[in-house]
C-alpha cells in the first residue's frame, strides 16, 4: 500500500439511530467521550474501580519504556476472584452463570455462580496436585464444555498462564504451541461432538506429548464422549473425573500482581514459528469488563448474553469468559455448530433461553443468508436487543440482513473492531449512542485513540484511506510476544515512532467514521487504481442472489493486478450458474463501484477456503488464480474445499 489514497468508490446512505428506550437507559452516554479524552488516566481508573483489587495501584499507567506497557502498576488482583468469587461474596451465588448447550439435543448443564465457584476450586486444587505452580503454563485442548472455563478460571487462580489451542488443530501445532511456551500439563478430553458424531482429541494430544520429548508432565483428560479405544500411559495420563472430584471446593486465592502473566493466546494461520500473544491480568480484566459492559449495554440483572465464538480464539477469552463473568453475567455457551441437528438450533437456543445480547461473526451471518430467512422465521427471536459481529469487517448487506431478520429490523448492531493482540474491542458504535452505518465500526470507543494515516504517519482528512492506528496504550493491549521482545518491536512498533500499526487499511468517510477495509494485503492495484477487496466482497454480496463472495488480486500483464471473485450463492437462488450470471453479478460490480473494479474472473463455489475461527484464507485462493500450488492447508476448517475450486477454476467464467 502506498500513501495514494485507497479508490473507495462505493457509499453508504442508511442510517439506524439508537432506540429511544435504549438510548435513556443506555450504561454509556456520549459524555463518556469527552471524559476519557480530558482525562484518559483518570476515565480507566474509574473503570478498573469496577473490579475488585487487593493492593491499589500506585500508577495508571507506566510508558516509560514504549512499547513496553504496565497498567495498573502496583496492583494486585485474581481474575477468577473478579470473575466467581467476588458475585457469591456478593450475594448471587444461585444465579445462573452459564446455561451450557452440548451439541447432542437433550445434553444441557446450568451452572450457577456458587457451582461454578465449587468447579473452579476443585480444578485448582487438582492442577495444584499435579505440581502446577505459580507461573507454570498449562495448555488446553477442549471443546466447548464446562470443563474449558473451569480450567481457564483455575489457571487464573493459580497465576499459572494458560493458552488455549483449538480443538480441530493438528498434533503439530499443537507440539510446537507446547514446546513454545513450555506447558507442563496438558488439559484435554476423549473428543467432543461435531454434527453429530464423536470426534477424537486425545490422539492428537498423545502424539504432541511424544513430540515434545519430557515436556509434558501430566495429561488431564475429560471424559466427554465415552470413547473406549483411546491410548493410556498411567504414568502420564489422569481422569478429570478420577482426580479432580475429589478436591477440596476450598481454595485461598493468592493476589497477583496487575502485570503477572494471564495467558498466551498463539495467532491462527501462523507459519513457522507460532507467535503467541502475551495479555496480562489486571489491564486485561479492566478493558475487557468495561467494553463488554459498554458496547453491549449489559444489564447482568436482566440480559441473558451469548457469544458464538469458540473459546479457542480470543473473542472467547475476552467475550465468553472473562468479560461476560467479570461482569456477572448469565450466558450461553453452546458446544456444536449452526447446523446440527437442524439449521434452526442457533435460534432455537435463542428462544429457549430467552437470549437478548447476541455476538457472532459476519462468516455466520453470510450463511444463514444463504440459508434463508424462512429458518429464524420460524422462532420467536423477540427477547434480542443487541446484537454484534466481530472477526471481519461486515458487509453492509449482511448487516441489513442481521438487523431486519434476527433484530426484527430495530435491534442496533454493534460492529466490533479489534485483534487477539489488542485484547478488548477498539472500535465499535455504542448502543444507546451511535447512529450506526451497515458496514462502519464507526468511532473508536472511549479511551481509544485510533486513527488512520498515511505512508508518513499523518492523520489523512476525512473521506481518505490508509492504514488504521493506535496512538496511545489501552489497558487489555498486549505485552509481547512470548519469548520475543524484539519480534514484538518489529512487528507492531517499528513502522512509525510511538504508534502500533494493526496490519490493517481502513477509510474515514466524509464524517471522519472509520470504515476497517482488511489487511492491508488485502488491497488491490489495479491500473493505478487501489481498491479494497472489502469494498467489492460488499458490493457482489448486496446483489439478491449472492450469500458470500472473497475477492483476491491475481497478477495480469495488462492491468498489474486484476481482480478475481470467488462467489456462494444464496439457496433461494436455486442452484442457478452459468456465463449470463456471472455477467450479470460482474455488471452490479461496475454499478455499485466503477467500471474499474469489476471482476476479470467470477467463479461460483459451493464454499469458501477458512480458518477454524471462521476467517477466509485469501492466500490460497491468489495461488489458484494465480495457477500456482495451493500453500499449506493446515489451518483450514475443511481442506477439501481448495479441491474443489481448483477444479472449477479451469473451467471459470471471465469477461474473454
Amino acid at each position: 500500500m502506498t500513501s495514494e489514497t485507497l479508490s473507495n468508490l462505493s457509499h453508504e446512505e442508511r442510517r439506524f439511530p439508537p432506540p429511544a428506550d435504549l438510548a435513556a437507559a443506555a450504561n454509556v452516554k456520549a459524555e463518556a467521550y469527552a471524559a476519557a479524552s480530558q482525562d484518559f488516566e483518570g476515565f480507566w481508573a474509574t473503570q478498573a474501580d469496577r473490579l475488585d483489587w487487593g493492593q491499589k495501584w500506585d500508577r495508571v499507567l507506566n510508558w516509560d519504556n514504549p512499547p513496553f506497557a504496565k497498567w495498573f502498576e502496583g496492583g494486585t488482583i485474581n481474575a477468577a476472584v473478579n470473575c466467581v468469587d467476588r458475585h457469591v461474596d456478593a450475594g448471587n451465588g444461585d444465579k445462573v452463570a452459564i446455561h451450557w448447550v452440548g451439541e447432542p439435543e437433550d445434553d444441557t448443564r446450568d451452572i450457577t455462580y456458587a457451582q461454578l465457584q465449587d468447579e473452579v476450586n476443585k480444578a485448582t486444587n487438582a492442577l495444584v496436585s499435579l505440581g502446577v505452580t505459580k507461573g507454570d503454563r498449562v495448555a488446553i485442548y477442549l471443546p466447548m464444555i464446562p470443563e474449558c472455563v473451569f480450567t481457564m478460571l483455575a489457571c487464573a487462580r493459580l497465576g499459572a498462564p494458560h493458552t488455549v489451542i483449538f480443538g480441530g488443530f493438528s498434533a503439530d501445532a499443537l507440539a510446537s504451541r507446547i514446546t513454545d511456551c513450555g506447558a507442563k500439563v496438558v488439559v484435554t478430553s476423549d473428543g467432543g461432538y461435531r454434527r453429530g458424531a464423536p470426534s477424537a482429541l486425545k490422539p492428537a494430544v498423545d502424539e504432541a506429548v511424544a513430540k515434545v520429548d519430557g515436556l509434558v508432565e501430566h495429561v488431564l483428560v475429560v471424559r466427554r464422549t465415552g470413547q473406549d479405544d483411546i491410548a493410556w500411559n498411567d504414568d502420564v495420563d489422569v481422569w478429570w473425573h478420577e482426580l479432580v472430584e475429589q478436591q477440596s471446593t476450598e481454595h485461598e486465592a493468592e493476589l497477583h500482581d496487575a502485570e503477572h502473566p494471564l495467558y498466551v493466546m498463539y495467532t491462527s494461520g501462523t507459519t513457522g514459528k507460532p507467535k503467541g500473544i502475551l495479555h496480562t491480568t489486571g489491564g486485561y480484566l479492566v478493558g475487557t469488563s468495561y467494553t463488554h459492559w459498554a458496547v453491549f449495554d449489559l444489564k447482568p440483572e436482566t440480559d441473558v448474553y451469548w457469544c458464538t465464538a469458540d473459546v479457542g480464539w480470543v473473542t472467547g477469552h475476552s467475550y465468553m469468559v472473562y468479560g461476560p463473568l467479570a461482569n456477572g453475567a448469565t450466558q450461553v455457551m453452546y458446544e456444536g455448530v449452526p447446523d446440527a441437528p437442524h439449521k434452526g438450533r442457533w435460534w432455537e437456543i435463542i428462544e429457549k433461553y430467552g437470549v437478548t445480547i447476541f455476538y457472532t461473526a459476519p462468516t455466520a451471518i453470510r450463511t444463514f443468508m444463504k440459508w434463508g430467512k424462512e429458518i429464524p422465521d420460524k422462532f420467536d427471536l423477540s427477547s434480542v436487543r443487541v446484537l454484534g459481529s466481530v472477526g471481519e469487517p461486515i458487509n453492509p448487506e449482511a448487516y441489513v440482513w442481521y438487523r431486519d431478520t434476527i433484530g426484527a429490523g430495530e435491534t442496533p448492531v454493534v460492529d466490533t473492531w479489534w485483534q487477539t493482540e489488542t485484547g478488548q474491542i477498539l472500535i465499535s458504535p455504542l448502543p444507546g449512542v451511535t447512529e450506526a452505518k451497515p458496514g462502519s465500526a464507526m468511532t473508536p470507543l472511549p479511551g481509544i485513540d485510533a486513527d488512520v494515516v498515511n505512508d508518513e504517519g499523518e492523520s489523512v482528512p476525512d473521506g481518505s484511506g490508509g492504514y488504521l492506528v493506535l496512538r496511545k496504550p489501552w489497558p487489555a493491549m498486549l505485552r509481547t510476544i512470548w519469548g520475543d521482545d524484539e519480534r514484538y518491536k518489529d512487528t507492531y512498533w517499528s513502522r512509525w515512532p510511538g504508534v502500533y500499526f494493526a496490519g490493517d487499511g481502513a477509510k474515514k468517510d466524509e464524517d471522519g467514521d472509520i470504515w476497517v477495509l482488511g489487511r492491508v494485503d488485502d488491497v488491490m492495484n489495479v491500473s493505478g487504481h487501489r481498491l479494497s477487496t472489502t469494498e467489492i466482497e460488499s458490493a457482489l454480496v448486496s446483489h439478491p442472489k449472492v450469500a458470500e463472495a472473497a475477492v483476491v488480486g491475481a497478477a495480469d500483464e495488462m492491468t498489474g493486478q486484476a481482480v478475481c471473485a470467488f462467489v456462494i450463492l444464496r439457496e433461494s437462488a436455486g442452484g442457478e450458474s452459468g456465463d449470463a450470471l456471472v455477467q450479470e453479478l460482474r455488471n452490479h460490480v461496475a454499478k455499485e463501484i466503477g467500471a474499474i473494479a469489476k471482476p476479470r474472473q467470477i467463479l461460483i463455489v459451493p464454499e469458501l477456503p477458512k480458518t477454524r475461527s471462521g476467517k477466509i484464507m485469501r492466500r490460497l485462493l491468489r495461488d489458484v488464480a494465480e495457477k500456482r500450488d495451493i500453500g499449506d492447508v493446515t489451518t483450514l476448517a475443511d481442506s477439501s474445499v481448495m479441491n474443489l475450486i481448483q477444479s472449477g477454476m479451469s473451467s471459470g467464467s471471465s469477461d474473454e
